[in-house]
């Protein structure tokens, strides 16, 4: 082991040598401009060399953005030449509303979202009944439990008893609803449990400090001071004209804000706008008139005839086919799952949000800068994130979890909720949207290790490589077994 002194020593003669070179160079430099060879050579890296510090891409940008726009031209223009024109907008009205061809009397998808209401009055009469002591605490969380158990649950019992009624996308559009005030009541119940304890600390605290002048106890006294000084905050007479305090949150109109909200973390006092703006307003709703006809008419045109061709490919277990379908399908696949992110996270939440004046905007990240699967999750659905960290990570790890058991129970809840969204509408239990997210830690370390050694570029390029190729794999395999079971072999390989 060197000495103080000596690795002192070595960084003083690193930087001499460092200085020194510079010197020489600079004179060399001088030097070479005075003879009469007239040179025109100086030291420099190439521009793709990581050490050349440029970074103005611009024109290759232009350049893939443009080679990326006649591939997807021709691709269209062979499409079309091959199917023909398969857009048909009235079958968008009879998926979306869940209508079914063979009943012209049932909308068997509208019943249910009309009918979500009543588990979300439900949770509002238990909170209010534990609240005023009408029911006991531990029986209103049991009930609060089931509640929202069977808001998650009721699609896929009503799947079964009239699966055939439903469309396949009036069934998502079901689930995800469901699975939304799901995750909302669970915030929502949680939240309020969290305010009933605190009130319980105060109103404890107020009786320790009124015994403490008999019998002084000084943890007590210290606990007591601390929660009196927050108290003090909370009853400033400006502060706590505006803000609301439990139990005055319990009503309807702060429930019914709280579900139109664009975000899944319940509060008592969401930051607000001061006014709504109607530019703002008519952008968005343009972005999702014109978006949401064009994800309809690129699945209709586009994506459709992929998935169905590839059944046989799969059917044959043939490793070069399948890796050409699934090239031919991760195309339209991610360009629809982008325009997705931009009409949910952007288009339709910033809608949301400036209608209800609602302050906080923030619903993704940069994560198409993500240098591995971990930041990815962390920054692409910010609501959901924000979901977990709160209502499942951090009361995980409060009872003493550590937070790799914690992230993997966070990384198993997100895996049930995506296999719900496929099996369930498609009526058929498959593993492989689990099995994918439960794949996503491994790949995080991965991912992780490929950035530390051979820098942020690679591990930027194995993120966008899971979300190019691993969805359309996913797709071909559900489409696999989905056609294997419901339609006859010959209908299925055409």
């Amino acid at each position: 082991m060197a000495t103080e002194s000596e690795e002192k020593a070595l960084r003083y003669r690193r930087a001499q040598s460092v200085s020194k070179a510079e010197e020489i160079t600079e004179t060399e430099k001088k030097v070479r401009k005075l003879q009469y060879d007239k040179p025109i050579h100086t030291p420099g890296d190439s521009l793709f060399s990581w050490s050349s510090e440029f970074n103005n891409f611009t024109g290759l940008v232009n350049w893939g953005f443009l080679m990326l726009s006649i591939g997807g031209v021709r691709l269209g223009l062979e499409n079309f030449l091959k199917y023909g024109f398969r857009v048909n907008p009235l079958e968008w009205i009879v998926v979306l509303t869940g209508y079914n061809e063979g009943d012209s009397n049932q909308y068997p998808s509208v019943i249910l979202i009309v009918f979500s209401i009543v588990p979300v009055v439900i949770s509002l009469l238990i909170e209010k009944g534990i609240a005023v002591d009408i029911i006991p605490e531990k029986v209103g969380i049991t009930l609060e439990v089931i509640n929202i158990l069977f808001v998650i649950t009721l699609p896929a019992a009503v799947l079964q008893v009239k699966g055939e009624d439903f469309s396949f996308v009036g069934i998502t559009t079901v689930c995800m609803l469901y699975l939304i005030i799901f995750l909302k009541l669970w915030s929502y119940a949680q939240t309020n449990h969290w305010c009933r304890n605190g009130l319980k600390r105060r109103n404890m605290n107020n009786t320790l400090r009124r015994q403490s002048l008999s019998a002084p106890n000084w943890n007590e006294l210290v606990n007591a001071e601390h929660e009196q000084s927050k108290e003090d905050i909370l009853n400033d007479t400006a502060v706590a004209a505006r803000l609301t305090k439990y139990p005055d949150n319990l009503n309807l109109k702060d429930l019914f804000y709280f579900l139109l909200a664009p975000t899944l973390c319940y509060e008592l006092n969401f930051p607000r706008t001061a006014r709504i703006r109607k530019r703002f307003v008519i952008k968005r709703v343009l972005e999702l008139i014109f978006g949401v006809n064009l994800v309809l008419a690129l699945f209709q045109q586009w994506m459709i005839p992929s998935v169905t061709n590839s059944v046989e490919t799969f059917s044959k277990m043939d490793p070069i086919r399948i890796t050409e379908r699934l090239l031919k399908l991760a195309v339209p696949n991610h360009l629809l799952w982008l325009c997705f992110f931009y009409l949910t996270f952007h288009s339709f939440l910033n809608l949301m949000g400036e209608l209800l004046q609602f302050a906080d905007r923030k619903f993704y990240s940069d994560w198409w800068n993500a240098n591995n699967i971990t930041v990815f999750w962390r920054t692409w659905n910010l609501p959901v994130h924000l979901w977990a960290v709160r209502h499942v990570y951090k009361p995980i790890t409060e009872m003493g979890f550590s937070k790799v058991a914690a992230g993997i129970v966070v990384f198993f809840v997100s895996a049930f909720f995506h296999e719900y969204l496929v099996s369930v509408p498609l009526q058929m239990f498959r593993i492989w949207a689990f099995l994918g997210m439960m794949a996503q830690p491994p790949l995080a370390v991965i991912s992780r290790f490929v950035q530390v050694k051979l820098g942020p570029r690679w591990g930027n390029i194995i993120v966008w490589s899971s979300l190019i190729l691993g969805q359309p794999l996913a797709i071909m395999m559900y489409y696999h077994d989905y056609a294997l079971i419901h339609f006859k072999p010959t209908e299925a390989t055409e």
